[in-house]
């Protein structure tokens, strides 16, 4: 007879009977607190660009080659020279542990299970420590993470080092959070961290691990008007590559100038984003952006895209742009909430088995032969009619 041991592992790793992401995602609703949901599902304001960024794909087209004689797609590629074993990756999302009580160290064993990238985030309820700790060794652990800039360089600096020292890869810097957006959805429920919780990259002593409390709006809010710096620069970008070793990717870039001014800072990639349309509505879809900043940066460094993912034929498509990776953040929490790290593990599945179906139907045999003449905007077509 199995021992409750043995079934717990069982269930932990049980395939659920979800085809997509929204499926994973209409789960998520149900088992998740509102509060958490509303925290990770909304936007900015009215949620303009929360809608386009999903939207702006299905105004993409792809325009397939046939007989082309191709069996299996391969999706290996690299990321600042380490190796994954597709360009779906996952981004950084904060406080996953009231999605999973395991959170980012469940987010980070399905990651390195999957031989992707994890971005972890400072506002993580799992410290470096303990998500370094998660797989020991493991090559296929693939680490980076994502960096606020606090009033407090001292703190920055610490966090800066702890990763490097623990064996992460790179620093993504987000440099579109001086102020957090306006969020209804937190606003509505007074959002604050439950008190079991904490953001462990912190002393627990301080306010910077406890300082997302009851308010009379949101706390998250309160935390970051209180504690994040409003005078964030580009100068800061040059200290903060003073102070490590680590690529720097800048995260948040949104136009072909502020890619070429990162250029010209020296950072080792750029990563197309609006923080997933929470920080300011009506905003253009990253998926829209990332031709121009393709085309400032013309192969200087890597670039990346997050924003509306939901299929692998949306992944396609960015690669198409010109992306070198695209990163998903709801969709692997949706994932975490529904099943733990095999539900993550599922929803990379998913994405990757879509993936290669798309481009294996679309005549490209490897990620490198993707070519950008795969993709029309579908006013092409309507123009013609």
């Amino acid at each position: 007879m199995a021992s409750k041991k043995e079934d717990a592992e069982k269930a932990s790793v049980r395939h659920l009977p979800f085809q997509s992401v929204a499926e994973f995602e209409e789960h998520a609703k149900v088992v998740l607190p509102k509060q958490a949901y509303d925290y990770y599902s909304s936007g900015a304001t009215n949620e303009v660009s929360l809608r386009e960024n999903c939207q702006a794909f299905s105004r993409l087209l792809l325009r397939w080659r046939c007989l082309r004689g191709i069996t299996n797609a391969d999706l290996r590629t690299t990321v600042q020279g380490d190796a994954i074993s597709s360009p779906i990756c996952v981004a950084p999302t904060a406080m996953q542990r009231m999605a999973c009580p395991d959170g980012e160290v469940a987010m980070a064993r399905a990651c390195a299970r999957s031989k992707t990238v994890m971005t972890l985030s400072t506002w993580a309820t799992s410290s470096i420590e303990q998500v370094a700790a998660a797989s020991p060794g493991d090559a296929a652990s693939l680490r980076w993470f994502q960096l606020y800039i606090y009033s407090d360089r001292e703190i920055t600096r610490r966090l800066a080092e702890r990763a490097e020292r623990c064996g992460y890869k790179a620093i993504a810097v987000t440099v579109d959070t001086p102020r957090l957006g306006i969020r209804y959805a937190d606003m509505e429920n007074k959002f604050t961290l439950p008190r079991h919780l904490t953001l462990a990259n912190f002393d627990t002593s301080g306010e910077h691990a406890s300082g997302v409390k009851g308010s009379n709006q949101s706390g998250l809010a309160e935390y970051v008007a209180s504690l994040i710096d409003r005078s964030l620069c580009w100068d800061d970008i040059d200290w903060l590559k003073s102070i490590t070793k680590l690529p720097i990717i800048v995260k948040g870039v949104m136009s072909a100038e502020d890619a070429t001014e990162a250029l010209r800072r020296g950072v080792s990639g750029i990563w197309v984003s609006n923080h997933g349309a929470r920080q300011l509505d009506s905003t253009a879809a990253t998926i829209e952006v990332l031709p121009e900043v393709v085309h400032a940066v013309n192969g200087r460094v890597e670039v990346y895209v997050d924003g509306g993912v939901r299929n692998g034929g949306d992944v396609l498509k960015a690669l198409a742009l010109g992306a070198r990776a695209v990163f998903v953040g709801r969709p692997a929490l949706w994932g975490l909430a529904c099943n733990g790290e095999a539900g993550v593990c599922q929803v990379l599945e998913l994405l990757n088995k879509e993936l290669e179906m798309s481009m294996a139907l679309c005549g490209c045999p490897s990620v490198r032969d993707i070519p950008a003449s795969l993709v029309v905007h579908a006013s092409q077509y309507r123009s013609q009619l």
